[in-house]
């Protein structure tokens, strides 16, 4: 087995990398290598690659998105109390590796192995190259984000410190139908997401799907600007770029798509998806003015319509936001995983994840105890 690393993605054919990343679109050659190309993520963003591939007599084995960073920004798992920890001790926190998608928080596979080629030990070689990395540049650790199950228990396994958040997710309960789906909700909840969806009839706006190979070049700054609008807003530079925008569109057509909500001809707002072969992502959103109930709409409902209606099993919407509960996403685990290269520090933040995690389980039973299905009724499994 040999060991690389690349500086960019596109150093390897994007078939050889697809072939390990399968349909999750946020590890596809072709979403990596827009993030890189168009400046959204590269050494100057903070975001330097350093992506881990693995070979063996039969090509690529396993591989792993791997960047360096000189901040924390982008990664919707927050360690800036560390850094200031670390560096109260004397210690230089950044650069440190992190083993995640740029700018997403959506849990997903971030080892990637070939099918029937022993995933365990790759995984594990995988996680020794990282820490390898780490003891040969002197870097203060390697943060591995959003892992799915296979990925926490290598890690688990491994030695590395486990940390839990919370965020919330739909599941498709085999609904024929939206009304279907609030057929499930208590009478009260039923009642007021009825409004809402009302509400957003009543202001003339209606809504239009359209996959990424269907957006005009007009369209598509249409789409960046209300985007870029809401983060300028709220004080905040967008991390992606309109030449993102434009070329994910088009390489990654199949599994990229809008919902725009149209008045009077004109697109005043915009929901931005991905999907895999199961399940929905919600990733950004953006309006031209404030509108009575249309976030909900355009971000959730609208969202859980198109899961009904094709089929999918999960629709993940992003981080943060105790209101979709109401609309009908329940609690969700999602882990990362730590290895933390001084033991001090190691020890302290492991002490510190201890309490974390019991305060997040019990912020997530709570929650769970305001979802708006209705109490006693038995709860099918997910479909």
């Amino acid at each position: 087995m040999q060991t690389g690393l690349l500086t960019r993605v596109s150093e390897i054919p994007a078939a050889e990398w697809n072939a390990l990343a399968g349909e999750y679109p946020f590890l596809r050659h072709e979403f990596l290598a827009a993030m890189e190309d168009t400046g959204c993520a590269s050494r100057r963003s903070g975001w330097s690659p350093r992506h881990l591939v693995l070979r063996d007599a039969q090509g690529l084995a396993a591989a792993a998105p791997l960047y360096e960073k000189t901040h924390s920004w982008g990664e919707f798992v927050f360690d800036f109390a560390w850094a200031r920890a670390a560096e109260q001790a004397g210690m230089a926190y950044y650069p440190k590796l992190v083993c995640a998608v740029p700018f997403t928080p959506a849990t997903g596979p971030r080892m990637l192995c070939r099918a029937g080629a022993g995933e365990p030990g790759l995984r594990r070689a995988l996680l020794a190259a990282m820490r390898e990395r780490v003891d040969d540049e002197q870097l203060s650790s390697v943060h591995a984000l959003f892992l799915d199950g296979a990925g926490r228990d290598a890690c688990e396994q491994d030695g590395w410190l486990l940390r839990r958040d919370c965020h919330f997710q739909w599941h498709n309960r085999g609904y024929r139908d939206f009304d279907d789906f609030l057929d499930s909700f208590s009478a009260d909840k039923r009642k007021k997401a009825r409004r809402e969806r009302r509400r957003v009839l009543e202001q003339g706006i209606e809504f239009r799907t359209l996959r990424g190979d269907e957006l005009t070049d007009v369209l598509i700054e249409r789409v960046f600007r209300l985007h870029e609008n809401t983060f300028l807003r709220h004080g905040h530079t967008p991390y992606l770029n309109r030449a993102f925008f434009e070329r994910i569109a088009q390489a990654l057509a199949r599994s990229f798509f809008v919902k725009l909500a149209m008045r009077g001809g004109e697109a005043v707002a915009v929901a931005v998806f991905f999907r895999s072969a199961d399940t929905l992502y919600g990733r950004y959103w953006g309006a031209d003015a404030d509108y009575h109930s249309l976030h909900f709409e355009t971000c959730y409902y609208q969202g859980i319509d198109y899961c009904i209606a094709n089929g999918l099993a999960a629709f993940e919407p992003g981080t943060q936001g105790e209101h979709k509960i109401a609309r009908g996403f329940e609690p969700a685990l999602t882990w990362s995983a730590h290895w933390i290269a001084d033991v001090p520090l190691r020890r302290a933040i492991a002490s510190f994840l201890t309490r974390e995690g019991q305060a997040i389980d019990a912020y997530a039973s709570e929650a769970d105890a305001h979802a708006p299905y209705r109490k006693g009724d038995p709860t099918p499994p997910p479909q």
